[in-house]
């Protein structure tokens, strides 16, 4: 009887050390070794987080790792995550729509920012008076982005077709440079290169309108949410400590966009300026936005004929991780 009783028992202690290492594997296999993630020049929201280190701080005690990414415009921020290049991507929202019906498997969970970050420019001494005056003309936008979407609504809305001017497709920095050497008639900026352009070069903003400046989303891949749902929430919990300090440091915030983009503390505050902070909750709000700019998409067979927008913005937008976040509003 001792016997049996010894072996039965022996064996139930090692299916139970047995259960309790795969549990630990299993807890340990729910957290990925590195959280990738990006950070651009327009989002101030990203470089506040990045210079202190704030998320790698977060993580340290479970042993994950903290890697950047600068992406130079939504194209390059969507384009990593397509890559699985970056968990975590900074775009416009009408950008991350755009990808989504294209095929990359993307979630937008939080709203760093909303900005007034794109307004068509022309040089401080162009003839050009409106956007009627473009027909003909030369325009540098960067496709895939919010700059690029805006012109194209900018053109619809007076009275223009895509085939009236010819776009140059340039990276948001070179579109500047172009635009500041004459090699181009108009450019569609996106901050801070527009505010640079504005106040060192004099470029003359033609035609602003912030109802086409769709948000600023943060985005993960559907497999990092899928896999590691703390994960995402950490990673918006320290997105928030990094929004809110700004509104509460904005002149310690220019700074350091000021210090990050290179650019000057005078074009730092321009930027900051006219950049809102004060609703992070991704939800109907934006839902709403993007529908009423999502048309243009069909219009300029920038979609598959037939997409049904509506859906790819309603698998878009995600709110249930920003609902953990400390409550301030509906993101119903």
């Amino acid at each position: 009887m001792d016997r049996r009783f010894f072996i039965k028992n022996t064996a139930l202690l090692t299916l139970a050390g047995l259960g309790s290492g795969l549990s630990l594997s299993a807890r340990a296999a729910a957290a990925p070794d590195e959280i990738r993630l990006d950070y651009a020049y327009y989002s101030p929201t990203s470089l506040v987080l990045k210079h202190f280190g704030w998320l790698e701080e977060q993580v340290k005690s479970s042993g994950i790792k903290v890697k950047w990414t600068l992406s130079q415009g939504s194209n390059r921020a969507l384009e990593y995550l397509s890559a699985n290049s970056i968990d975590f991507g900074s775009t416009a929202g009408l950008a991350a729509v755009l990808s989504r019906a294209n095929g990359n498997p993307i979630k937008s969970v939080y709203v760093y920012s909303r900005p007034e970050w794109t307004a068509l420019l022309v040089p401080k001494d162009s003839p050009i008076k409106t956007v009627a005056d473009l027909k003909g003309k030369k325009i540098a936008a960067t496709k895939g982005t919010d700059p690029y979407l805006f012109l194209l609504r900018t053109l619809k809305v007076n009275g223009l077709k895509k085939s009236d001017v010819e776009i140059v497709h340039l990276q948001h920095a070179d579109g500047r440079a172009a635009l500041e050497s004459g090699r181009i008639d108009a450019w569609a900026g996106l901050d801070p290169h527009m505010a640079s352009s504005e106040l060192q070069a004099g470029s003359r903003l033609l035609y602003r309108n912030v109802a086409f400046n769709t948000y600023g989303f943060l985005n993960v891949t559907e497999d990092f949410a899928k896999k590691y749902p703390d994960q995402v929430k950490q990673v918006l919990q320290a997105y928030e400590r990094a929004r809110l300090w700004i509104l509460a440091n904005p002149r310690e915030a220019s700074q350091i966009q000021a210090d990050e983009a290179k650019i000057s503390l005078a074009v730092a505050k321009v930027q900051l300026n006219r950049t809102d902070f004060s609703n992070p909750y991704i939800g109907r709000e934006h839902r709403e936005a993007l529908q009423a700019a999502a048309p243009i998409l069909l219009q300029e067979d920038l979609v598959k004929k037939g997409t049904d927008l509506n859906k790819v913005i309603n698998d878009l937008i995600d709110p249930s991780f920003v609902q953990t976040l400390a409550p301030k509003k509906s993101a119903a």
